[in-house]
């Protein structure tokens, strides 16, 4: 990248932050309010399709959320760099180019490392130490978390147990980095609000802590949680929250969600960081669908504010 496009990104990135506090940023009287209701930010699996196809790099989505979108802030998934956990010249360059662009790495979706509720003891500590390697990736990106899954078979209170003491193993090795250990609800038995609760306060650790989803509440055999009620159990612990969409109406409602709705419950839980466009529909071009959920949120912002 030259220093010219450096050079022309900072100052972008500092008069955008003008303009947003202009835009969003007054109360009454025009005094400047410090607290915005939330922060938007990008997860990369909005871009699954351009990844997948070709299209575009792991190594462009920083640009790309601050150039295309607007936005300041990035949630990685670990399938886009697989083999890079390690790869210090690699993470190097991923988070020079966000500093260049202005961005902040916010956390890692880890996908594929193994159940961390596995029957098998032996598998359950390999899946651990799988995600160690996560771990020190997000500590090098400047990350806040990794999200992980609370996957595994068996009796439901019983896997409660074995996925509450693999987050707290977890969570030991991410103190010294300065790291939490997030959940998603993300099928199975995670997309059931009170049972994902109720690990978190098995785990009872501050590091622990849910990325609470407003889509993903199937939890099988055609059984959906109810998204609202889900959110809300989730809420006391979330250390994030994305902002699953899919549909819009002609007045720019995401179909599947009222945003006003589950926005409230987050503000209401006394939530005020980044929330994560993740746009997963067919309807749209990814693009599109990105920014038409980046309208939406802009909206109930200005609504909450």
């Amino acid at each position: 990248m030259s220093h010219t496009r450096r050079d022309f990104l900072r100052t972008a990135t500092a008069a955008g932050a003008l303009l947003g506090l202009g835009a969003q940023g007054c109360a009454v009287g025009g005094e400047a309010d410090p607290t915005p209701a939330f922060r938007i930010s990008l997860a990369e699996w909005s871009l699954h399709r351009a990844l997948q196809g070709g299209h575009m790099t792991h190594l462009e989505f920083p640009m790309r959320a601050r150039a295309d979108f607007g936005i300041e802030g990035v949630e990685y998934v670990n399938s886009f760099f697989k083999d890079k956990a390690r790869d210090e010249a690699y993470l190097a360059q991923l988070d020079l180019r966000c500093r260049d662009a202005g961005v902040t790495s916010l956390l890692i979706m880890c996908d594929g490392e193994g159940a961390l509720g596995d029957a098998d003891e032996a598998a359950r500590r390999q899946a651990i130490e799988n995600h160690v390697q996560w771990l020190e990736a997000a500590a090098r990106l400047g990350c806040h978390s990794i999200r992980v899954n609370a996957a595994g078979g068996g009796e439901r209170d019983e896997l409660a147990r074995r996925v509450a003491d693999s987050l707290v193993a977890l969570a030991e090795r991410a103190a010294p980095l300065g790291l939490n250990v997030i959940v998603e609800n993300h099928g199975g038995l995670s997309s059931d609000g009170a049972w994902l609760a109720g690990v978190m306060r098995l785990a009872a650790n501050p590091r622990v802590g849910t990325l609470p989803d407003f889509g993903n509440f199937r939890i099988g055999d055609g059984t959906e949680y109810d998204r609202y009620r889900g959110v809300e159990e989730l809420m006391p612990f979330a250390k994030a929250v994305s902002a699953k969409s899919h549909d819009f109406d002609e007045a720019g409602e995401c179909v599947q969600t009222d945003y006003g709705r589950m926005l409230r419950i987050v503000h209401a839980a006394g939530y005020r960081g980044w929330i994560g466009i993740e746009y997963e529909g067919g309807g749209l071009d990814e693009d599109t669908g990105i920014l038409r959920t980046k309208a939406l949120l802009e909206r109930v912002r200005a609504e909450l504010s």
